[in-house]
């Protein structure tokens, strides 16, 4: 309760130095700290976590003076929820140096109307009859209500932010993507925020009100990690991180983790290892709990899974050794592609964006059993099996890392050595998911990063899969126009063009026979 002793005393000192003045009290009913402003607002400074309960609030209230007549501000109610504080107070201090009216503050729980916050004003102190320690208490109850505390195996929770200064449309899409990658990810996605900027924040990239607006969200919801669909600066997640108290990443380390997660073989750990120690190394100019989180990651896997705090030195070191033993796995790679042009087989590589289909027709075309998930980047190291034509004719046909636009470029680097295999292909067969809406920019995406790695001269097949979920005529229609296979990688069927189309591409001086999709195995 706020006492008519602290509302005189605090109103009377503001009066006469002319400066707001705020108090930090504890629920126990301490002063934790005192802050003087200016006649216009005084700057709160995180007060730091009091208690170490179940609660969500920091068990602390700010109690301050305004001098010019005026209720709680935008600005007062921002560092409310940034600051996590269980109320915001203000005491108007009329012209004769005593308290007036009295404003105060709280977050709301979910309400389905909208409301972030409830406020509320008497005017004077003898009308303020609130328990405020039984109304904070069954706030947190509500909030607990709402969010309960995050079990063993349960999915961590996450806010998605898309910033864009063009149409919505375009940030929406963008968005769909980046709640895909959470998905596969293991992240529940509790809500999604696009932001319009006209000029990005170089603090927080956005405004600080949509960031208390992204703090309160995830009050309400049990979230305790925002990802942006934009890369961050290394500034700007600290930054970030000391205003919010929760975890923040970018769309480039959500991918990372995912990568972490998925590698199976020595050769992919070493490739994602490589990629999270380039990307995190600019963020380790200083030592504080951003940094912590980063090291960590999402799921506490990659190079911050041992030691929480990595140094420049021995970051650079570990880069070093890892691209030390890639090249050793590559120089052995290259030994086993000579092996193979001995034996002069033809390669077709298998390429296209993340969840097209790709391995679920490996698997088809040579009945083998790669692991097959409806998830962005299930396949990460590539897998290579054996295609028996009907003439007694094999090819060796490879499954690779699906692509994705904005692709990491450290990740980019350091899967270059997989990525190599692909200029030793006699044929790229594109795979496209024909029943994506975002199927025109994703073809554009492959596009251009086939051209990155300097590609475009290798012949090219496209294959639209997952013709079973397109009207027939619409898969007619789009092959056409795309020049292109239809497929469906779950009917072995639909096989008999693209088989077709893959000899004649491979062995153009021989003719192309009939040919029956029940004779091609693996051998």
């Amino acid at each position: 309760m706020l006492t008519p002793e602290i509302a005189r005393q605090i109103s009377e000192l503001s009066f006469e130095i002319q400066r707001q003045l705020a108090l930090l009290i504890t629920r126990k009913g301490e002063v934790a700290s005192v802050v003087v402003g200016d006649d216009r607002r005084v700057l709160l400074t995180d007060p730091g976590r009091f208690r170490l309960g179940a609660g969500r609030l920091k068990g602390i209230r700010c109690v301050h003076t305004h001098l010019h007549d005026e209720p709680l501000s935008t600005e007062d109610l921002t560092d409310m929820v940034l600051l996590g504080l269980d109320l915001m107070i203000c005491i108007q201090v009329t012209d004769d140096g005593i308290s007036g009216p009295i404003s105060y503050a709280h977050i709301l729980p979910e309400n389905g109307l909208g409301k972030k916050w409830r406020v509320e004003t008497v005017p004077d102190l003898g009308r303020l009859q609130v328990d405020f320690q039984k109304m904070i208490q069954s706030l947190e109850d509500e909030l607990a209500r709402a969010a309960p505390v995050k079990t063993t195996g349960e999915k961590e929770k996450a806010v998605l932010v898309g910033v864009t200064s063009g149409p919505s449309w375009k940030a929406q899409e963008s968005l769909d993507e980046l709640r895909d990658l959470a998905l596969s990810d293991n992240l529940e996605a509790t809500d999604t925020v696009i932001q319009h900027i006209k000029k990005r924040d170089p603090r927080f990239l956005i405004g600080k009100g949509k960031l208390s607006e992204l703090v309160l969200r995830c009050v309400q919801t049990g979230a305790n990690l925002l990802i942006f669909d934009h890369e961050l600066t290394p500034a700007q997640v600290r930054s970030l991180t000391d205003a919010t108290e929760l975890k923040i990443i970018d769309r480039s380390q959500l991918i990372l983790d995912i990568f972490a997660k998925r590698a199976v073989t020595r050769e992919g750990s070493i490739q994602v290892e490589l990629a999270q120690l380039r990307y995190l190394l600019p963020r380790l100019a200083t030592k504080n709990t951003a940094m912590s989180r980063l090291t960590g990651g999402i799921g506490g896997r990659g190079p911050g899974e041992t030691k929480l705090e990595i140094n420049r030195r021995r970051a650079r070191e570990r880069i070093a050794g890892l691209k030390h033993e890639l090249e050793q796995i590559k120089r052995q790679r290259e030994d086993r592609r000579k092996l193979r042009n001995v034996r002069r087989l033809p390669v077709v590589s298998i390429v296209g964006y993340t969840n097209a289909g790709k391995s679920t027709l490996l698997n088809s075309l040579t009945q083998s059993r790669v692991s097959v998930e409806d998830r962005l980047f299930e396949t990460l190291d590539p897998s290579s099996r054996r295609l028996r034509f009907p003439r007694d004719r094999d090819v060796i046909i490879t499954d690779t890392v699906g692509f994705i636009r904005d692709l990491p470029a450290d990740l980019m680097d350091a899967f270059a050595a997989t990525l190599e295999e692909l200029h030793d292909a006699d044929l790229l067969l594109h795979v496209v998911d024909a029943s994506s809406p975002r199927m025109e920019d994703q073809i554009k995406a492959v596009d251009e990063i086939l051209k990155k790695l300097d590609l475009e001269q290798i012949r090219r097949l496209l294959v639209l899969n997952k013709i079973d979920r397109l009207d027939p005529y619409q898969a007619v229609a789009l092959s056409r126009r795309f020049e292109a296979v239809a497929v469906s990688a779950l009917n072995r069927r639909t096989f008999s063009g693209l088989l077709q189309e893959m000899e004649r591409i491979i062995w153009p001086r021989s003719s192309t026979p009939a040919i029956s999709t029940e004779n091609h195995s693996l051998k």
